[in-house]
């Protein structure tokens, strides 16, 4: 096979050579400048190349060399806490190099290759181990970064294994005569394999009631956020990456503004974790291809970030994957696709648009690793469909695969109402999966009190129709009542302030005593009502106003407490 060939044609990030004989994905190096690409069509002499950085200058005549390798990912302990571009080069690694521009053709290894590491085995010599199964642990920040034996081995004798402090190009055991060390390569577009896959039957927590309560997103599920400008889909993801119960999170900040990662990158160092007491940047991974990057690497990017979860999945941790925006991404897909002279697709998008993204999202799932702990990888995309306009191909073929769809609304915006997600037009398809684990780990009537929440938000949006028409004097005193009520779930519960320091985390009991004291007080109005009191004495009660600024307090769950007692007191002299 030849390895050798010269460029024929360039079309920006498009590269077409002769002479290399490839296969489909070869990694090759192109031009005198040896800049990364891979190959991703194949015509008779003809390789057609995506090249990962940019073009300018390179003319028809320079060499290519095939590396015979496809796009991979160095997988290993140093890779938290990290901050890489869409094909695993270490940013600070680079800005040390040359300063705050990258220059083409630079590149450097995805793990730092001289930093030794404390390697503790978990098996002895003469024990029998297969591919992805533990052979020793390495402490990584608060996290224990478990070492697996490479995928494809079975039974595999473990000659010789030994601890102490090595780098992760070490030898660290030999099994069945193959030297292994801390380090491994996967290639991107292949998903990792696992032991067993699981029913998405626990609930990822976000500690947004919003999402937790109305529309809960499983552990090993897909979500989309689609949104116009504006709308807060960036500080969702932030808040999800902040405060879910994932141990690992993957941010990957695909074709985003570079303000966006900014913030991000300034953010999570600074905040401190609640699990660990330590800073949250500690475990998680930044891959930031913003949108003055190469075009053609932001198509790699989330596969990138993808593979990088699995590894940690398949160590038996549950991981929270954002993938901000997806939209940008299908851009890439479509100016690469338009270099190519491919047929379009609705919108200029290519006609795989769809299989490509239910390739990214089908690798999302809850599973029994090989190590033999259960693992997950939990995905939310955003979508930034032009105009807001959801019925755009992005969004459409994204809602056909994805099982969570939070709707987030413009008008919510200008109401100053956030997470602007739209309670009437969002919904989940996994919330009868998650009926059991809310019974048994919060309480057996929560699912009723979220079917009973829905009921009323969706009575109050009719009703809203014909105060509109005819103003709300005119209403029976129970529908009254039925507005006051979902204007209590909508501003005291829906309602949630992601920079309060109290209010920016609620946990799921807290959620749960909150929809009770709403439920309370419609049960105790419906009763006031019938006993003769009237409407406007029930809606203007001051415990009202006392619970609204109870989820701001520090000591929250004593004053939702004293809310209820409060209620009672207050009902009681109405005469209920």
């Amino acid at each position: 096979m030849s390895t050798e060939g010269v460029i024929y044609r360039v079309a920006g990030p498009v590269v077409t050579a002769t002479g290399i004989s490839p296969k489909m994905y070869d990694v090759v190096h192109v031009g005198k400048e040896q800049l990364m690409g891979e190959v991703i069509k194949i015509v008779g002499d003809y390789s057609i190349i995506q090249v990962y950085e940019d073009t300018s200058g390179i003319k028809p005549g320079e060499p290519v060399t095939n590396t015979g390798k496809p796009l991979s990912v160095e997988l290993g302990p140093g890779l938290l806490t990290s901050v890489y571009d869409g094909i695993q080069r270490p940013l600070p690694v680079l800005r040390d190099k040359m300063g705050d521009f990258i220059y083409r053709g630079v590149s450097a290894p995805g793990l730092d290759h001289e930093k030794k590491w404390d390697f503790v085995p978990a098996v002895n010599a003469g024990d029998k181990i297969n591919g992805g199964e533990v052979i020793g642990t390495v402490q990584e920040g608060p996290m224990v970064h478990k070492i697996m034996a490479p995928i494809g081995i079975k039974n595999g004798n473990v000659d010789s294994i030994k601890s102490g402090s090595f780098t992760v190009d070490e030898t660290v055991a030999v099994i069945d005569g193959k030297d292994i060390c801390m380090v491994q390569f996967w290639p991107v577009r292949v998903p990792r394999p696992v032991a067993e896959k699981y029913q998405p039957d626990v609930p990822l927590v976000t500690g947004l009631r919003v999402l937790d309560t109305m529309f809960p997103l499983a552990k090993g599920g897909a979500a989309a956020i689609p949104g116009a400008f504006g709308t807060g889909k960036t500080v969702t993801q932030q808040s999800l990456a902040k405060y879910s119960d994932a141990e690992i999170v993957v941010y990957i900040g695909c074709g985003e503004r570079g303000n966006e990662m900014t913030e991000v990158l300034t953010e999570f160092p600074e905040l401190v974790d609640p699990k660990t007491g330590e800073s949250l940047m500690k475990r998680t991974v930044l891959i930031a291809n913003t949108s003055n990057m190469p075009v053609a690497a932001r198509e790699a990017s989330v596969y990138t970030g993808m593979t990088i979860a699995e590894y940690f999945r398949d160590m038996g941790y549950n991981v929270a994957l954002m993938a901000d925006s997806t939209s940008r991404w299908a851009e890439a897909m479509r100016e690469i696709s338009s270099r190519l002279e491919e047929m379009p697709g609705e919108e200029g998008y290519p006609a795989y648009l769809a299989g490509r993204l239910s390739e990214f999202y089908e690798r999302a799932c809850r599973a029994r690793a090989f190590c033999g702990d259960d693992g997950s990888i939990s995905v939310i995309g955003a979508v930034s469909p032009p105009g807001g306009d959801l019925s755009e191909p992005v969004t459409q073929n994204t809602l056909r695969i994805v099982r969570v769809f939070w709707a987030l609304d413009t008008k919510l915006r200008e109401r100053r109402h956030f997470p602007t997600i739209n309670w009437l037009t969002s919904y989940t398809m996994y919330d009868k999966q998650l009926v059991d684990w809310y019974k048994q780990n919060v309480a057996e009537d929560f699912p009723a009190l979220r079917s009973w929440a829905m009921q009323t938000l969706q009575k109050e949006s009719e009703l809203q129709e014909v105060v509109q028409m005819v103003g709300s004097d005119s209403l029976p005193d129970e529908q009254k009542i039925t507005l006051e009520v979902a204007k209590m779930i909508r501003e005291i519960f829906l309602q949630q302030n992601a920079y309060h320091p109290v209010d920016c985390y609620c946990p799921i009991e807290r959620q749960y005593t909150m929809m009770t004291l709403i439920k309370k007080y419609s049960d105790l109005a419906d009763k006031a009502l019938a006993a003769g009191v009237q409407v406007d004495k029930i809606a203007y009660l001051p415990v009202r106003t006392r619970f609204n600024q109870a989820k701001y307090e520090d000591n929250t769950d004593a004053e939702l407490k004293a809310v209820g007692e409060d209620m009672d007191k207050q009902f009681a002299e109405l005469g209920v």
